[in-house]
């Protein structure tokens, strides 16, 4: 059975996993799913339309699926999905979607900071990190263990790629390739993400590739499209090169810029 609260508030029309936990004074909508192992912390609100899958922990006063702030939101019908082992904390804010996608979803195993806002739209892989007051805007779409530093905003419609990582308080107008380091305002390439890179196992001449990928990108007197066909030329073709070729291809709001040289300069060797 539950363990609930006597002061929570739990809609009977709500689906709570038996071994949930739902501290005093949380609120649960109607049409809101808890899954197995979820605890749901005190004076936090789900709203209709979220769908919680296992062991989620919700922290204290948290709002999620919350109505979508968006002027073109006509009440229509639309969900948020958290996956298993994500863990939100302190008043943080998820809207659901809209009804251009009908959804906003956060991945497994992601750990978002207190005051962190994703809005209506957003789609998240696994493993994500936002730091603290972390702020996106709608329809971001963030790859699998990126991290994103604090207090930073992040505009509509932006792509961050996976493995990426992003210094805190600088602004993201722009897509963030992935296996980078991101910082500065404007926000600039600053390096291949290879401490991370080397701390998830991807291997030396994974990481030589996507070096001399990023320094044909970013270090190389070429425009983006024939960066990427230099790349495809001369660059070992590895899943992982493969990838950021196909995200900046994808790219809609164009990738962010290379730090301003007089000069092609080269990577330093400890970038591997």
């Amino acid at each position: 059975m539950a363990v609930i609260h006597p002061t929570a508030i739990v809609s009977p029309k709500a689906v709570i996993a038996d071994d949930a936990a739902i501290e005093a004074c949380a609120i649960i909508e109607d049409d809101v799913v808890v899954g197995s192992g979820c605890r749901i912390g005190s004076c936090s609100r789900i709203q209709s339309g979220t769908r919680l899958g296992e062991k989620v922990s919700v922290g204290h006063g948290a709002a999620l699926g919350s109505r979508p702030q968006d002027l073109k939101f006509r009440n229509e019908k639309s969900t948020l999905h958290i996956g298993d082992g994500t863990d939100i904390r302190e008043f943080c804010v998820l809207s659901r979607g809209t009804g251009e996608n009908g959804q906003t979803r956060v991945g497994k195993n992601c750990f978002l900071m207190a005051y962190a806002h994703v809005a209506h739209d957003c789609v998240l892989g696994d493993n994500i990190i936002l730091a603290n007051a972390v702020n996106m805007a709608g329809h971001v779409t963030i790859e699998d263990f990126a991290i994103v530093g604090g207090v930073v905003p992040i505009h509509q419609f932006v792509r961050i790629g996976c493995h990426s990582m992003i210094g805190g308080g600088f602004r993201v107008p722009k897509d963030v390739p992935p296996y980078i380091l991101a910082g500065g305002e404007p926000l600039i390439f600053s390096g291949l993400n290879s401490v991370g890179l080397r701390r998830r196992g991807f291997s030396a001449e994974t990481r030589r590739a996507l070096q001399q990928a990023y320094r044909i990108l970013y270090r190389s007197a070429l425009n983006v499209l024939q960066a990427l066909e230099r790349i495809e030329e001369e660059c070992m073709q590895t899943p992982e090169v493969a990838h950021t070729i196909a995200f900046i291809r994808e790219s809609k709001r164009g990738i962010i810029a290379g730090p301003r040289r007089t000069r092609s300069e080269p990577m330093e060797a400890d970038d591997l």
